[in-house]
């Protein structure tokens, strides 16, 4: 539907499949492209913009998130860059949910017993896992999935606290029930299940790095579906793996792809393949954005989304 739209629109070259473009193809693509429409496993980086071709004025990305494109590199060549925020925040939510009860009910090992046919019946001890009600969850990055999440917490019955770069005003922080933490390392040490939401910056590389993790309770669990880069992976394989956390829900992963094969063999870890986003809703609404981005610029106009380096 949103490619039909786009084909009405524009004239437009399209990718037959899903599978990742090379990075000859970008090169091609941006030498006599007016506007080039990425996704986040297309790395738009300084040394990709300088080849671009005189034409390419926009660069009008298929998702919320721009650390895959050097926004300051296209902005000193006159490119503007626009995202899809928004259209994500309800699906990454329900997914950091369901994480969370996929890690503290260990839903994963009861699934591949049944799979297995090797389940003999109930017995009292079997999967014992943890209540998520009265516990305490930290939510790191308290943006538009942060509240989601905060939101749906509270509805579980669970303690919500947060880490933000700038504290939430008063009626928002009211309206999420959410207790705010200026020091992160204190927020880590009393919470039982921390969720990374936050963008993947220079400042944030690697924040829940390996001083942080231990600061955690050997008891509390680690649940990512923002950025892989935000975890020290290491790190956190080790701790899991000496049993210093009890366990981890992870959507993203630091190196892409390149998924840590000692993660994949932990029982206490649920992986899931970049998913948070995977809705059919949510994606016919982030090609809706970028339709609007491509035909207010067409038209002469800022992009409702354009993204500036000082959002960043």
């Amino acid at each position: 539907m949103v490619e039909t739209r786009l084909s009405e629109l524009f004239d437009v070259r399209l990718r037959d499949d899903d599978t990742p473009m090379s990075r000859a193809a970008l090169v091609a693509a941006i030498q006599d492209a007016d506007v080039l429409v990425p996704t986040v496993t297309d790395t738009i980086d300084a040394g990709l913009i300088g080849q671009a071709g005189e034409r390419l004025k926009l660069i009008a990305n298929f998702g919320a998130g721009v650390d895959h494109i050097d926004v300051d590199t296209a902005r000193s060549r006159g490119i503007l860059v626009s995202n899809t925020p928004g259209v994500v925040t309800e699906d990454t939510a329900d997914m950091v949910m369901a994480l969370i009860l996929g890690v503290t009910r260990r839903i994963p090992e009861g699934l591949s017993v049944m799979q297995a046919g090797n389940w003999r019946g109930w017995a009292p001890t079997a999967f014992l896992g943890g209540r998520i009600g009265g516990k305490r969850l930290g939510i790191l990055g308290m943006g538009r999935i942060g509240q989601a999440v905060a939101r749906r917490a509270r509805a579980f019955g669970m303690q919500v606290h947060y880490h933000n770069r700038r504290r939430l005003r008063p009626e928002i922080e009211e309206s999420v029930e959410a207790t705010y933490w200026e020091s992160l390392d204190q927020m880590l040490a009393r919470m039982d299940v921390v969720s990374v939401n936050c963008p993947h910056t220079p400042a944030t590389f690697h924040l829940l790095n390996a001083r942080r993790l231990q600061l955690m309770k050997p008891s509390a669990v680690v649940v990512n579906t923002s950025r892989g880069e935000v975890i020290d992976e290491n790190a956190l394989v080790r701790m899991l793996r000496a049993g210093e956390l009890a366990g981890a829900g992870l959507d993203v992963y630091e190196r892409g792809v390149d998924v840590n094969p000692e993660l994949r063999d932990l029982a206490n870890v649920v992986l899931l393949p970049h998913m948070g986003s995977a809705t059919r809703e949510g994606r016919v609404e982030m090609g809706e954005k970028v339709i609007i981005n491509v035909k207010t610029f067409a038209d002469g106009h800022r992009p409702p989304d354009q993204v500036v380096p000082a959002m960043l």
